[in-house]
């Protein structure tokens, strides 16, 4: 079976408050939103809501963002 190319864009529907949306995305962010989830003990729509409540942005570019400051984060938490 053939994985997926990660800079293929892929709709998703996620809850923030209670209501469904729908975030395109690179699926290389999905996996590593989904991957930060984990580390956190939180599902995605728990962080997706955390992310919106401090976006400027539209909610796909605030998640990549969100998921590019956190992957560049030093381990250390520096």
């Amino acid at each position: 079976m053939t994985e997926a190319d990660p800079s293929t864009p892929r709709k998703r529907s996620v809850m923030i408050a209670g209501h469904a949306t729908s975030v395109s995305m690179e699926q290389a962010f999905w996996d590593q939103l989904t991957r930060l989830a984990e580390a956190r003990g939180v599902s995605v729509n728990a962080l997706v809501t955390e992310i919106d409540r401090a976006r400027t942005s539209n909610l796909s570019s605030a998640i990549r963002v969100w998921v590019l400051r956190e992957v560049a984060r030093p381990a250390d938490g520096a």
